[in-house]
């Protein structure tokens, strides 16, 4: 089976993905969907096969989402794609098609997931980030402990369930940081988050958020929110607002963190997570 990627030459995330698979070795059937857009059935089965709903696969930045009214919670599945096919700037990008699996590859460190041969050797993006692979590790992994304690954030209650934690590193290995999320169902609180030293200060830690709320986004959160004392400025460049805790769900002031883990202090942030 020929690898496939449906491409947008102007998006620098499909341009990134692109050069990631011709690193790898393969040999991908590139097709520019703006100017070859797939047909209905086509497109049914690549998001079928994504694992996603149709919704999810739908741009809303820099497309006509909102003049169309696709914001609409009743529209159908049908009317959706319909709109996709009409235009298909409205199709997210980059889809990619491996014999292991279809994925929109949103941020692009994600088709790592579905490439049979991950390159050993540091590759970087245009913008001069490496690519970044996420490994899923216990809570009481040590070196998670201490790289937390270390950054004086929060460890007592790292064992409990409901928590999901990561080690991230680059394609050679490199070590770059943790990250960590409790879900309640739609929401999610996004925490332990820590580049590690060596790597501060490069904009690492802004390409491991966007991994960390990719993995969210694929166990069904929707809605990010989180606890932080002094990296205010950080988060709202990824997306973040401040909100009061009047606004947030219970389950999200429910948690540990937001209960006496965190200082009464800590400023509470919210963003949707979308791709």
């Amino acid at each position: 089976m020929r690898v496939t990627m449906y491409h947008n030459p102007d998006c620098g995330t499909s341009r990134n993905v692109l050069a990631l698979l011709r690193e790898a070795g393969e040999h991908p059937l590139v097709i520019e969907y703006l100017q070859n857009p797939p047909d209905r059935a086509t497109l049914e089965r690549l998001i079928a096969d994504s694992g996603m709903a149709v919704r999810d696969v739908l741009r809303t930045k820099g497309t006509p989402y909102k003049e169309l009214g696709l914001d609409d919670p009743a529209l159908s599945d049908a009317q959706l794609i319909g709109a996709m096919l009409a235009h298909p700037i409205l199709i997210n990008r980059p889809i990619v098609v491996t014999p292991r699996g279809t994925r929109l590859c949103r941020p692009s460190d994600v088709v790592t997931g579905v490439l049979a041969n991950i390159p050993e050797r540091e590759v970087l993006k245009e913008e001069g980030a490496p690519f970044i692979v996420a490994r899923r590790i216990a809570g009481d992994n040590a070196e998670l402990v201490q790289a937390l304690r270390d950054a004086k954030l929060p460890t007592s209650d790292l064992s409990e369930s409901g928590r999901s934690f990561f080690t991230f590193s680059t394609l050679a290995g490199r070590h770059l940081g943790y990250g960590g999320f409790e879900q309640s169902g739609r929401n999610v609180l996004i925490r332990s988050l820590v580049v590690a030293p060596e790597h501060r200060g490069k904009g690492i830690g802004r390409n491991l958020l966007a991994v960390l709320l990719r993995e969210a986004f694929d166990v069904g959160a929707r809605t990010g929110w989180l606890l932080t004392t002094n990296e205010s400025s950080f988060f709202e460049k990824s997306g973040f607002k401040p909100v009061s805790r009047d606004a947030a769900p219970a389950t999200i002031l429910a948690t540990r963190q937001a209960g006496g883990l965190c200082p009464s202090s800590a400023a509470l942030l919210s963003r949707a997570i979308t791709l």
